[in-house]
């Protein structure tokens, strides 16, 4: 019942959100529902009983209401129940119009990424993944920038071919079971030939790859994340974006196996050449939410890059950088989100100084940004050396090519906190001021993470062997 409990909560609490009509309650309430999710979730993780569900839902289509946490599924979980106490606390001063809408789509957004995460039925698991990213779609359209009408029908268009490509190879997959069902084990137990494994693959890489997103299917995300609520983009960035690198492992590749291997050399390419192209661009960013969405774009890309290596060691890498990459962006969307809030604007070349007006919240961005690019005792150093490991293994130029972006990463990094937080103090940052209590104890717990995992990666390895372990056993 764990895996139904983590769905019902934020369905439930999103849907009497919308009826809470005072600010200060609906975002309590909420707050309130997301710290019961991320209890939950411990409890499943450190009491590992009744985590699976199976029950009747469309008898009459073949698909059931089953549910299930393994390793990788607890692990996402996790992540996806602290990002949301994480963003509320963070934002909880933030003012939005119809604020009981605002949260309960947020809630709503929480129910559909847990579905994604433990569904064992793949109709079931397309039912989630439209219902994470519906309540998105409103949340960009109504309260994002003044560019968010024309940004947000560009996520839909993508996102919805992305959809229905995938929906046309479930539909034939599910034609093709022995026993007429989307069980994730019928799946995994088809026979199918070549020529049908090649076509698919792309129906669903394409869908995949588009929410990651990989190179060339990344144009829309880099303005969404610009035009979106900042406590969206965190959603987006921290979490949404690990549905496509979850699918590609639970789904894409131990169905289509032989495909998986015969494309692997071009799925391995887009993704370094998303990297290096991102990070580049990312170099010559004015704005703090593009520089960081361009470089989710060159972390992500790496993760794929080393699931497709076939190495059991970059997967190992890929399953600990999912989550620590949520938590290093979530943080640096925090900061990101505060200097906006309180100067007014997110432009390098109008800021300056800001460590001498705020320097708790300037200690704290560096910790951050050391993750983000993956500095030894930091998180990110664990599973990226895993992941390289992985790629020069399958590929030692390919690695060599990918490996430039650890340069990149620390270059325009380590430039967004010299522009910003040290220098002069100009006009912008003449008035500003620390981060209140909530930021720095929000902040100060990610950091914490960062560290501890960055000395001791093993608990979450440990959490995630299982999945590891069923990836090549399904190969």
């Amino acid at each position: 019942m764990v895996a139904v409990l983590l769905i019902l909560i934020p369905l439930l609490s999103g849907l009497v959100a919308f009826f809470i009509k005072e600010e200060r309650t609906v975002k309590g309430w909420s707050l309130f529902a997301s710290v019961i999710t991320l209890l939950i979730v411990l409890y499943g993780i450190f009491n590992p009983q009744q985590l699976s569900y199976d029950a009747a839902w469309l008898p009459t289509l073949g698909t059931r209401f089953s549910v299930s946490l393994d390793g990788m599924s607890k692990m996402l979980c996790l992540l996806t129940a602290i990002a949301l106490p994480t963003v509320f606390t963070a934002t909880f001063t933030n003012m939005y119009q119809k604020p009981s809408a605002f949260y309960a789509l947020m809630l709503l957004t929480q129910a559909g990424l847990m579905g994604v995460f433990v569904a064992t039925d793949m109709l079931l698991f397309y039912f989630f993944w439209e219902l994470a990213l519906i309540p998105v779609y409103f949340l960009c359209s109504i309260w994002g920038g003044e560019k968010r009408i024309a940004v947000t029908f560009k996520f839909f268009i993508y996102t919805f071919i992305g959809s229905l490509l995938m929906l046309a190879g479930i539909i034939y997959l599910h034609a093709q079971t022995a026993d007429g069902s989307f069980a994730i084990k019928s799946l995994y137990a088809l026979h199918l030939s070549d020529k049908e494994q090649n076509i698919l693959f792309w129906l669903f890489f394409i869908a995949f790859a588009i929410k990651m997103p990989i190179f060339p299917f990344h144009t829309w995300q880099p303005d969404t994340y610009e035009q979106a609520p900042t406590a969206v983009t965190m959603i987006l960035s921290g979490v949404m974006v690990k549905m496509g690198v979850f699918a590609v492992i639970r789904w894409l590749i131990p169905i289509f196996p032989n495909a998986s291997m015969q494309y692997s050399n071009i799925a391995i390419l887009l993704s370094i050449t998303g990297m290096i192209y991102a990070s580049l661009i990312a170099i010559k960013q004015d704005d703090i939410k593009r520089l960081i969405a361009y470089s989710s774009i060159a972390h992500i890309g790496l993760m794929n890059a080393a699931i497709f290596s076939h190495q059991q060691i970059a997967l190992e890498g890929v399953m600990i950088q999912m989550f620590n990459h949520g938590i290093n962006v979530i943080g640096l969307w925090v900061v990101a989100d505060v200097i906006e809030q309180q100067l007014g604007t997110r432009k390098f070349s109008q800021l300056g100084g800001l460590a001498q007006k705020a320097p708790v919240l300037a200690v704290l961005l560096v910790v951050m940004a050391f993750a983000n690019i993956a500095l030894p005792l930091t998180n990110s150093f664990v599973g990226e050396f895993l992941m390289f490991s992985g790629l020069f293994q399958y590929n030692i130029w390919m690695g060599v090519i990918a490996g430039v972006s650890i340069i990149l990463a620390a270059v325009y990094t380590l430039n967004m906190v010299q522009k910003v937080f040290y220098g002069k103090i100009v006009d912008a940052t003449t008035h500003a001021k620390d981060i209140n209590s909530n930021v720095q104890w929000i902040l100060a717990v990610l950091v914490i993470i960062i560290l501890v995992l960055g000395v001791y990666p093993q608990p979450m390895i440990n959490l995630t062997k299982d999945s590891v372990q069923l990836f090549f056993a399904n190969r």
